[in-house]
């Protein structure tokens, strides 16, 4: 962060702006390291800083990458993130967002799996604070429509919510010393934190009601464990004061929904369960104890008639 605002000092972030606009080869065309690729990269990573990305803004940046995003593929991604770091427009995302939830979701995945993809980028070309950073700036920019139920369902599809929790709770695991379990990947602060905000932009549609509205035990039991572990991550050594703000205003909307069911939330609560029994994580650590249940030697004893005397 440091480098990148020095070089947004400088004429550096106006110079790549420029190698990209004013070159004449298509994108598909683009060689590994030709000048246009490394400015495109170079774009993407002083996007992410505020005082680089200013001088991004400054230069017109948006405008120059925003047609390259419909290219897909490699430079599609680049330019897909890069404009989310920029506050673009919704609009300006082709299709509706779609392609863009789609690539920085699987670039989620592949990074946490340590995996590349084949033809576009190997493991280790992209950092996983960048994808989840770019995944919360693309729910920022959907919720700004003002129709944020609708826009915001693209990027809230079930498995991309579910990797947003497990990137939260894995990281709520490596910090506790004594916690079973664990994962193949163990996640940063700075990306925790971006997937924080990113459930807390998509929560719009991660919380849209079943229609037509229902009770739901597995909509309850969600929203508890969520908004839980959420409180959780809030009080992990290290967070934010913004992370520890924003877990908390999303825990309390969670918590809030319990209400009625949210398939969604259901369905991205049952994924996310389903990876910590993989990876042999305690499934009760997120578990409330708000109700004070008793317990004796043949368990709790809450839902007997008899253990309440009134």
């Amino acid at each position: 962060e440091e480098n990148a605002s020095l070089i947004g000092q400088t004429d550096i972030p106006k110079c790549v702006v420029e190698n990209v606009r004013s070159t004449t080869a298509p994108p598909s065309r683009w060689t590994s390291n030709s000048l246009e690729d490394f400015s495109l990269f170079v774009i993407l990573n002083l996007a992410q800083w505020p005082i680089s990305r200013d001088s991004l803004i400054k230069a017109g940046a948006v405008d120059v990458i925003k047609p390259i995003m419909s290219e897909g593929d490699l430079q599609g991604l680049k330019a897909t993130m890069a404009c989310g770091f920029l506050d673009a427009n919704w609009d300006a995302f082709p299709e509706g967002g779609n392609p863009a939830a789609k690539s920085v979701s699987e670039l989620m995945t592949n990074i946490i799996e340590k995996k590349g993809k084949d033809g576009q980028y190997a493991y280790g070309v992209f950092k996983l604070y960048t994808a989840t950073k770019a995944y919360r700036d693309l729910g920022r920019a959907a919720a700004r429509t003002g129709q944020a139920e609708s826009t915001t369902k693209v990027l809230a599809f079930p498995s991309a919510v579910a990797l947003c929790f497990q990137i939260i709770s894995d990281l709520v695991i490596s910090s506790t010393d004594d916690a079973e379990g664990g994962s193949k990947y163990v996640p940063d602060a700075a990306s925790a934190e971006y997937a924080v905000g990113a459930i807390e932009a998509m929560l719009p549609a991660i919380l849209q009601a079943a229609n037509p509205a229902r009770k739901s035990v597995q909509s309850e039991k969600a929203t508890a464990e969520i908004s839980q572990m959420l409180h959780t991550y809030a009080d992990v050594s290290g967070t934010s004061d913004e992370a520890k703000t924003c877990a908390k205003n999303a825990a309390a909307k969670i918590r809030e929904a319990g209400s009625s069911a949210r398939p969604i939330l259901e369905i991205s609560h049952d994924l996310w369960t389903q990876y910590r029994k993989r990876e042999g994580q305690p499934l009760d650590q997120f578990i409330s104890s708000e109700k004070g249940i008793e317990a004796d030697i043949n368990g709790p004893l809450d839902f007997l008639p008899c253990n309440n005397p009134d």
